[in-house]
């Protein structure tokens, strides 16, 4: 069983233990600001993974993450896109 899981907002793929320890490494001031933990932002459940090589942004991202961001986090984001292809009501 693997220990990984997805940002339901910018796809990034770590263990659960990275994300319990240190927050998304993207997001985690969005989900601070809105007042939800990182793992109501995660998920268990990703398809394909893409590799990006960058100082910055280095990592795995999931192409498609499954799950919803509580609505605290979409409010903050007018623009919001769900990674599951869904679309926002």
């Amino acid at each position: 069983m693997s220990s990984e899981r997805a940002c339901m907002l910018c796809g990034i793929v770590q263990t659960t233990n990275e994300f319990n320890r240190d927050g998304c490494p993207n997001c985690q001031g969005i989900f601070e600001e809105a007042g939800v933990s990182t793992m109501e932002c995660t998920s268990p459940s990703f398809e394909g993974l893409v590799g990006m090589c960058k100082p910055t942004k280095s990592g795995m991202y999931a192409i498609k993450v499954d799950g919803r961001l509580p609505a605290e986090v979409v409010e903050l984001l007018p623009h919001y896109k769900p990674r599951d292809g869904s679309q926002v009501e």
